[in-house]
């Protein structure tokens, strides 16, 4: 076992050459005798606690080793493995519940130009209950450890949102991982909705994702041994998530491929940039195309056949923090654009910027803009946006009290004013978030 010396001792260590051209041989003589003595007693002391750990652990009952917590948006590094057969998860959960004021029927939210699906809009009136999150992770082997992320909906159904796996050994450093798992793309998509800084997502997750992009398949990311942080990952997939679709052919539906650098300006700044490419099956065969007329909106069916979609996303990310630690204050500063093309159709594009400030221990504000330009679905010459601010209590790591205010307009002649009162409770023990 490699032992380590009281920081005072190193200390006085490394000052000796330095003292040695002021101070007397006598001096010298001392100062090495009290470096002597502090590391023989410091020695004598960690012998004695490996020895009274020694029978401790012998007079035990064996128990398995708990794994470290791991969450979707923990770090990628891999967790500790335990011994096999030894799976004793950690568990934990999120609670959310919202209540929205909303000048518009959330039953007509659309936006113009774009075809997603999925859960959009900004949910129904009055209260309502959120997806409750159930996490389960665990090292499985020496080998593998395993992470499950189970959704329970307001209506009572059980949606599995994440289960994968990832090996803990695989050469040249590389971290595989394989089942359903939220893709590495651009910067928020791996991120829960917990963990996000407004109430709902930026409108181009919504346009383009669906909120955010799930595959099943396999991701292999590779982290390079350099100071500044340099991350390059590869996906593959079946492809059956918007905006693909759902095929029966063999072979891979989608892929991704990403990368990110990141690093520190001085002791209080750090910044992270990314890029990222996404190939998928486009899921709009047979979608309506939706043209604006004087006389109203006369629709008809453009698409036909599985038309190929590709999305390419540039994020940034830029964080103050005095000193490189945030108890009191800290700012993080974000943004996204997002470049999407479909076969048959025009080129379409959105992006969002937005800054939250932490200004007292417990307490957060955020503002955020978001938009789109449609272009290609609908012949419609309109660029939904939205802009947004919100304001947090967090009386602890594990609860949160937020208000939002969004002023949406979405379609020409249509806005819409959104208010949202959020709670978010987390129980047990959960994984830190990533960058």
């Amino acid at each position: 076992m490699s032992h380590r010396y009281p920081a005072g001792a190193l200390a006085l260590a490394l000052l000796c050459p330095m003292i040695a051209t002021a101070a007397s041989d006598e001096e010298l003589a001392r100062i090495r005798n009290e470096i002597r003595e502090l590391r023989q007693g410091y020695e004598a002391r960690l012998q004695a606690l490996e020895q009274r750990l020694k029978d401790a652990e012998a007079r035990a009952v064996p128990a398995p080793r708990v794994a470290p917590t791991s969450t979707p948006a923990a770090s990628a590094a891999p967790m500790t493995p335990g011994p096999s057969n030894a799976f004793n998860p950690a568990i934990s959960a999120i609670l959310t519940g919202t209540y929205a004021h909303l000048k518009r029927d959330p039953a007509a939210f659309r936006i113009p130009g774009f075809a997603p699906e999925g859960e959009l809009g900004p949910g129904r009136r009055s209260f309502s209950l959120g997806e409750s999150e159930l996490v389960f992770s665990a090292s499985v082997d020496p080998h593998f450890d395993a992470t499950l992320i189970a959704a329970i909906t307001p209506e009572d159904a059980v949606e599995v949102e994440e289960a994968y796996g990832r090996w803990l050994g695989a050469p040249l450093g590389l971290v595989p991982k394989f089942g359903r798992f939220r893709s590495g793309i651009g910067y928020l998509n791996e991120q829960h909705a917990h963990a996000q800084d407004f109430v709902d997502p930026p409108l181009p997750y919504q346009a383009f994702l669906g909120n955010h992009y799930t595959t099943d398949g396999a991701q292999v990311r590779w982290v390079a041994p350099t100071e500044t942080f340099i991350e390059l990952g590869a996906e593959a997939g079946n492809g059956d998530a918007y905006p693909g679709a759902e095929r029966t052919r063999n072979g891979m539906g989608a892929s991704a491929v990403f990368a990110h650098a990141g690093g520190d300006v001085g002791a209080s700044h750090s910044w992270r940039a990314g890029l990222s490419h996404l190939r998928t099956r486009s899921s709009l065969e047979g979608h309506e195309r939706t043209i604006v007329t004087d006389d109203g909106l006369v629709t008809v069916f453009d698409f036909s056949g599985a038309p190929a979609s590709r999305l390419t996303i540039a994020d940034f990310v830029w964080k103050y923090a005095p000193q490189g630690i945030s108890p009191g204050t800290s700012f993080k500063l974000q943004g996204e654009y997002f470049a999407g093309r479909i076969r048959e159709a025009a080129r379409q594009s959105g992006w969002y910027l937005q800054g939250v400030w932490q200004f007292l221990p417990q307490w957060r504000a955020g503002l955020r803009h978001d938009r789109l330009d449609a272009g290609g679905i609908d012949d419609v010459a309109h660029a939904p946006r939205r802009s947004s601010a919100m304001v947090e209590f967090n009386p602890s790591e594990f609860s949160r009290w937020r208000l939002q205010f969004s002023r949406a307009e979405l379609a020409p002649g249509e806005s819409d004013n959104q208010w949202f009162l959020q709670y978010t409770l987390s129980l047990g023990a959960h994984g830190a978030h990533r960058y």
